[in-house]
């Protein structure tokens, strides 16, 4: 439970007015006292409940958010809170799994087709009321083309949890991770969640390779060199394809020897963790079974040592 039992809304909106109860009783009709105490404690109990979080998302439904606040990254990224229905509510969302976001967009012959697609959130249960996406627009894009014209007040279709893979602390010794783009965003979940288990005992190492085609395009570097900083066990190596004069990150495509120098090598302990556009992944996949980690499946497991997303 993340709040404390003396927390001032337990005090103010339960014990307080059970203790009215039970005394004003005390005091006007002391033979219904032991009524009193158990009405107090059937109401305080009800009220416990009504106050903590509600899962929300269904897996087999969809249901509707709406757009609460659009932040500009850039010219085509953006963060999108939606807002649950109640402050107090959380979307459910287990640490590495994601949404699907259903439209029904028109098509080039002049029909209506449901487009699904899946997203990472950049927040998570420990932030109730609201969820935030993190998405790229792409010209081409469906839902991300969609999404991007979104102004607040408009909702869109939610369901899930979805995916096989669920993080759990200590799961491993060593994470390697490489991300393309906007595949930093199962990334960055699962590193805040060992950041925030760290007090709980969560030891877990994280090596993380972020490739991007410019400076201009690494989504959320803020966050992430504010996380390296914060804890030592999380690293991050930045990958350019067109990088800027003086770059002292990676260059090109992420290559065996990038591998070999920044992540972990194969072990029992160790896993891989793999997001970005699909040539990326399936060639990503091949590195590393060249490498000696164990030869990935085309859809991944969580007992997998080499899992894309």
């Amino acid at each position: 439970m993340s709040d404390s039992l003396l927390a001032k809304k337990y005090v103010d909106g339960i014990y307080i007015p059970a203790g009215l109860i039970v005394l004003g009783t005390a005091i006007l009709k002391r033979e219904f006292l032991h009524y009193a105490v158990l009405v107090a404690i059937a109401l305080g109990a009800i009220k416990f409940i009504r106050t903590q979080p509600q899962k929300v998302l269904k897996p087999d439904a969809f249901q509707e958010f709406e757009l609460k606040e659009k932040t500009i990254i850039s010219h085509n990224v953006a963060i999108y809170r939606f807002g649950l229905p109640s402050p107090t509510d959380i979307l459910g969302l287990p640490i590495g799994q994601h949404i699907s976001i259903g439209a029904h967009l028109p098509q080039p012959d002049g029909t209506n087709k449901e487009i699904v697609r899946s997203y990472t959130p950049v927040s998570g249960d420990h932030q109730p009321g609201y969820f935030d996406l993190l998405i790229k627009s792409y010209p081409t894009g469906n839902i991300s083309k969609h999404m991007a014209g979104l102004v607040v007040g408009q909702t869109i279709r939610v369901k899930g949890p979805k995916g096989a893979f669920v993080y759990t602390p200590n799961m491993v010794r060593h994470f390697g991770m490489i991300a393309g783009g906007t595949g930093i965003t199962p990334m960055l979940q699962v590193i805040r969640a060992i950041v925030r288990g760290r007090k709980a005992g969560d030891t877990t190492q994280v090596d993380l390779i972020f490739a991007n085609v410019t400076k201009e395009d690494i989504l959320l570097k803020e966050d992430l060199d504010s996380l390296t900083k914060e804890d030592k066990g999380i690293r991050v190596h930045y990958v350019l394809d067109k990088p800027p004069a003086g770059w002292q990150g990676g260059v090109g495509y992420v290559t065996d020897d990038m591998i070999t120098k920044w992540l972990p090598k194969p072990a029992d302990d160790v896993k891989i963790l793999l997001c970005g556009p699909p040539p990326m992944v399936s060639g990503l996949k091949k590195t590393a079974e060249a490498l000696g980690f164990k030869k990935a499946r085309p859809v991944s497991k969580l007992e997998d040592q080499v899992f894309a997303f």
